[in-house]
């Protein structure tokens, strides 16, 4: 049986619980699995902790929580240190290589380095990084195929802030199809 544990993480105002149900929401309705999702936050309406956990799987899922994440993203500081022990051995880490800064990593994990922010903000939208952190997983992940990202992602936005978030995605996609061309 196939079972995936993803948690994202990050701060308030970056759009990481969006990233959570997309990928959940790309799982279930558009690659046909069955897929939850639990989110957190911090006290603060903006700025605080903030996470995202999403479990895909073959069969029904009985238990919604994140046991221990094979895939991390972390999109700040705070959450890079809090979450980064809780990945499982040879899970994979994708850090905003902008705003987190890796020390001392454990060598039992395959970490990308990804300027989701400095993508972002070429795009002229620094709001979108979260989007090409999401292409960037699709690429190199297969927790979800990049065509229900897609659908998902196009079926959740406002007509106003579709093309922006699809140049996002496939910015990211790009930059992950090349990591994996690399490898």
């Amino acid at each position: 049986m196939n079972h995936r544990e993803v948690k994202i993480s990050g701060f308030g105002g970056q759009g990481i619980v969006f990233v959570g149900y997309l990928v959940g929401k790309a799982a279930a309705i558009y690659d046909h699995r069955y897929a939850t999702m639990v989110q957190s936050y911090g006290p603060e309406a903006r700025g605080g902790a903030c996470s995202a956990q999403v479990i895909i799987a073959d069969a029904p899922i009985h238990y919604p929580y994140v046991a221990e994440p094979e895939l991390l993203i972390a999109m700040s500081q705070e959450a890079y240190t809090k979450f980064v022990r809780e990945l499982k051995p040879g899970g994979i880490l994708l850090v905003d290589e902008d705003l987190v800064t890796t020390d001392s990593l454990r060598d039992d994990i395959q970490v990308y380095r990804v300027p989701a922010t400095k993508i972002a903000e070429g795009l002229g939208h620094r709001i979108v990084a979260n989007v090409v952190m999401l292409g960037f997983l699709s690429a190199v992940a297969q927790i979800v195929s990049a065509e229900a990202v897609k659908e998902a992602l196009a079926s959740s936005l406002p007509a106003g802030s579709s093309e922006l978030n699809q140049k996002a995605f496939e910015a990211g996609y790009e930059w992950g199809r090349r990591r994996n061309d690399e490898c």
